[in-house]
């Protein structure tokens, strides 16, 4: 199994503070140089990859899926990883899904940010990094939060992942409190995620703004954040309707009119 250059790379970046693209408290980017060029991989190429898969029915599919899978097709992979991962249609077995998203991003981490398949490749590095942060009980994969950020950073950085940037920005959040650098760079890791539609960055980004976290208080914006994330969040995702139901709320007149001018000006810019 080869060793990418651009895993050695990531290995690096991890024992040190990754240059953050340099994004604003409100999403909006401002002057810095950054270590790695932040690349998107092509719209809609996820979905286009699980397309590509048929869902595995049957004995059949799962044949038809393993045997791609062992001729090295990162898709085949994936959707093995993932079916392992949540135990659809197969006995869950985290380990083996781990070891599939290996695969993955051991052979094709120097993929073009613009092939097809980039968006699996970067989300095994996500699922990776995830797997990295909780551990797989009686496995040799122990919770280890270094190693999930060079994962997170990998895919947040030359992917252009929003997941990964989302994940990134949480973990330098939370050790925010012994370093001001650690909270400016997961503020702009979790205003870039925002920007591409991340709804969970939206709500916590809302959040931060609105309430005035370790920054001065931007109460309109934050509730346009809390906003979006609230119109897509999933059923289940309580957390954040119960903080736009607060911001919404404590928010005065004056917050609501200009939080739905910012509103109509992010549609449009999305529409342009």
């Amino acid at each position: 199994m080869r060793t990418s250059r651009r895993i050695i790379l990531a290995l690096i970046l991890g024992a040190a503070p990754v240059a953050a693209p340099a994004f604003g408290f409100d999403g909006a980017p401002v002057n810095a140089d950054t270590a790695i060029p932040v690349v998107s991989a092509q719209p809609g190429a996820a979905a286009a990859l699980k397309k590509a898969v048929p869902p595995a029915a049957s004995t059949t599919s799962l044949t038809s899926l393993q045997y791609a899978a062992e001729g090295g097709h990162p898709i085949a992979q994936w959707k093995l990883g993932r079916m392992y991962a949540d135990g659809d249609g197969v006995a869950q077995d985290d380990l083996r899904a781990f070891e599939y998203f290996s695969r993955i991003a051991n052979q094709h981490a120097e993929d073009s940010p613009s092939a097809p398949q980039a968006g699996v490749v970067a989300n095994a590095f996500v699922a990776l990094g995830r797997y990295y942060l909780k551990g797989i009980p009686n496995s040799k994969i122990k919770s280890d939060p270094d190693r999930a950020r060079e994962m997170f950073s990998y895919a947040a950085s030359y992917f252009g992942n929003a997941d990964a940037q989302y994940d990134l920005a949480r973990l330098y959040l939370k050790s925010a409190g012994s370093s001001r650098d650690d909270f400016r760079y997961g503020a702009r890791w979790l205003g870039l995620a925002a920007q591409k539609g991340q709804h969970q960055a939206q709500a916590m980004l809302g959040q931060m703004l609105f309430n005035g976290d370790q920054m001065p208080p931007q109460r309109a914006r934050g509730l346009m954040w809390l906003t979006l994330a609230r119109d897509s969040a999933a059923p289940d995702e309580t957390w954040i309707k119960e903080s736009y139901n607060k911001a919404i709320a404590r928010a005065s007149e004056n917050d609501r009119a200009m939080a739905l001018q910012m509103l109509e000006h992010w549609v449009q810019g999305r529409k342009d």
